[in-house]
């Protein structure tokens, strides 16, 4: 494999305890228009579990029946991942994810003065009420249980301690940090971490959306501030904009940030397939790391570089995130790589044939776009039979 060519400025994490808590299976389920069957949702874990992804979020139990029966089959599959379940903070919830033999019960409650309004229709004295029940009622169960604040960055500052501390005297694991509508800046993540970890000894995780697209800068900047444990899902896929990608937070810990948090990251472009094909979303040829264009090269200036070294355009090889590389032929073909090709085929031309390939090449290309295999072999035996 080619050696990785990052650029040096680049800082270096000490810590490698981040915990990846994937929930492609219940926020990913959540993108508009997509809904996993029992049997791809079982599939998805597997996989997820094969790479390493350390917890796997595997629905919300309280949806119905058939929701706790999958997430039950999951849990009893014998995964290394610890298995979680979504809970409102409400008995109910809570002993539906029990049924469905959740490791861990991540429990949720708006805390935004919008949302106690107009959402939960409550006070802030009630939701305090409703956390420290609720972990009792947990603990009753039997089961560890972590609390996210929802809407924490629109959320009350003071406030937001109350329930952090809260949580923690009733038993939590962890507590959230929760940025619902992705509104906030790494700026703001870092400083709403560093307050938490000041409050409480316990853990503290992010659940980050991304609808300014700052979901991935935002995690960053929060396990650079002290965050221990970060929600992810396969090409970012949930709600509105969805959330940070399992694929760019993993890779970009091991090589931007030099941190391996033990996730094999030569499986992302399988996982990120399978989930495109299981939910019918499209992939942009451009989506970082794993899409089709990632490591494609067409012009002439970067393939002829390329041929001497390929880090003069790639940083890291495909291969370790199970991608490959491809040179596409088009209207910014250059002559080198044409006569590459013609070694690589065991024809000797001649500079002047080679140069009437290539040109004929970016004809071509500038009429159809890409030149297949078919129409430059076409291309080299008329050239070559003149």
């Amino acid at each position: 494999m080619d050696r990785i060519a990052l650029s040096p400025y680049n800082p270096r994490l000490e810590r490698n305890e981040v915990i990846v808590y994937d929930s492609t299976l219940r926020d990913g389920e959540q993108t508009p228009g997509v809904a996993f069957t029992p049997e791809q949702k079982i599939t998805l874990a597997q996989m997820l579990d094969d790479a390493g992804v350390h917890q796997i979020e595997a629905g919300f139990p309280a949806i119905s029946q058939n929701e706790i029966r999958t997430i039950r089959t999951i849990a009893d599959l014998g995964l290394n991942a610890d298995i979680l379940g979504l809970s409102r903070v409400i008995r109910g919830d809570i002993d539906a994810a029990v049924d469905a033999g959740v490791d861990i019960v991540l429990l949720f409650v708006g805390t935004s003065d919008i949302h106690l309004q107009y959402k939960m229709k409550t006070t802030r004295e009630d939701v305090l009420s409703m956390i420290s029940d609720s972990l009792d009622h947990c603990r009753a169960r039997g089961v560890s249980a972590a609390v996210s604040a929802e809407d924490t960055t629109r959320t009350d500052l003071e406030f937001l301690m109350q329930v952090y501390r809260t949580a923690e005297a009733g038993g939590a694991i962890r507590i959230g940090v929760t940025d619902t509508l992705g509104c906030a800046t790494p700026e703001a993540i870092s400083m709403l971490v560093t307050r938490a970890r000041q409050e409480v000894k316990i853990p503290v995780a992010l659940h980050l959306h991304n609808d300014y697209g700052l979901a991935l800068a935002n995690a960053f900047s929060g396990v650079k501030a002290g965050a221990t444990a970060i929600t992810t899902t396969v090409n970012g896929i949930g709600e509105r904009a969805g959330n940070v990608p399992l694929e760019q937070f993993a890779v970009g810990m091991k090589y931007l940030y030099g941190s391996d948090i033990g996730i094999d990251c030569t499986k992302m472009k399988i996982l990120s397939d399978t989930v495109c094909q299981f939910s019918k979303l499209s992939k942009p040829k451009n989506q970082p790391l794993v899409g089709a264009n990632v490591f494609a090269h067409e012009s002439g200036i970067h393939v002829a570089a390329m041929l001497n070294c390929p880090m003069t355009y790639e940083s890291l090889p495909p291969e370790a995130v199970g991608n490959e590389r491809q040179i596409i032929m088009g209207k910014k073909t250059g002559v080198n790589y044409v006569k590459k090709r013609l070694v690589d085929m065991r024809i000797d031309a001649t500079e002047e044939q080679a140069a009437e390939i290539c040109r004929r090449v970016k004809e071509l290309g500038e009429r159809v776009g890409r030149v297949n295999e078919e129409q430059f072999s076409l291309i080299v035996r008329n050239v070559m039979s003149v």
